[in-house]
């Protein structure tokens, strides 16, 4: 598939690479040049700097011939603009737009456009942590599901980090919650863990 991926920050590079290694032919736009540095590489995909509203810079990542587009800038407008535009002047198939705003997501899947909405997803696994600890949380994504697990902090992990974990494949740890009720997304910031802080875990299947 010819895949267009705009943003390349943390998710969109992530996402491009993952692709590529697929075999799909990846196109990825980003308005700071410096941020297409994090492609691994041997990234095999095309890149385009240019503001990703602008139709023109979208032609010359090849959106006029693209399968699928996904729109993952931090930016829930931008995210929305691209998306409306490569449904509305491009006509692509396949439109996946990350937007954190739970209403604005709500609008525009009417649309048909596929929401990812990290905001949603925090919540339902927060209440999952809460209410049901035991069972944890899957949620679906097209044909992806991913599968939240809480556990309590093992006293061996008291002081440690992140990377001190030994994760299973397609496994990452997703969120903390403090004794405090602070909940904290895991964005690969420094972080230590503390007695009685309870660990999400986020697994592909």
């Amino acid at each position: 598939m010819n895949i267009l991926v705009i943003g390349c920050g943390m998710v969109g590079a992530a996402l491009a690479n993952v692709l590529d290694k697929r075999g799909h032919d990846v196109s990825v736009i980003d308005k700071n040049g410096d941020r297409l540095d994090a492609l691994s590489a041997d990234f095999g995909g095309f890149t385009t700097v240019g503001v990703p509203i602008d139709t023109d810079v979208l032609k010359r990542a090849g959106i006029s011939t693209c399968d699928a587009l996904f729109a993952v800038t931090s930016e829930d407008d931008t995210n929305i603009m691209v998306s409306q535009l490569a449904r509305t002047m491009f006509g692509v198939p396949k439109i996946f737009s990350r937007v954190t705003d739970i209403g604005k997501g709500e609008v525009f899947e009417k649309f048909g456009i596929n929401v990812i909405c990290p905001t949603k997803l925090t919540v339902t696994a927060a209440c999952a942590a809460l209410e049901e600890p035991d069972k944890g949380v899957e949620v679906n994504f097209e044909n992806y599901t991913v599968h939240f697990s809480v556990i309590d902090v093992p006293e061996e992990f008291i002081g440690k980090t992140p990377k001190d974990i030994e994760y299973e494949d397609e496994e990452t740890l997703f969120a903390v919650m403090r004794k405090s009720g602070g909940f904290k997304m895991y964005c690969g910031q420094e972080l230590s863990f503390s007695e009685d802080d309870k660990l999400i875990f986020a697994k592909r299947s």
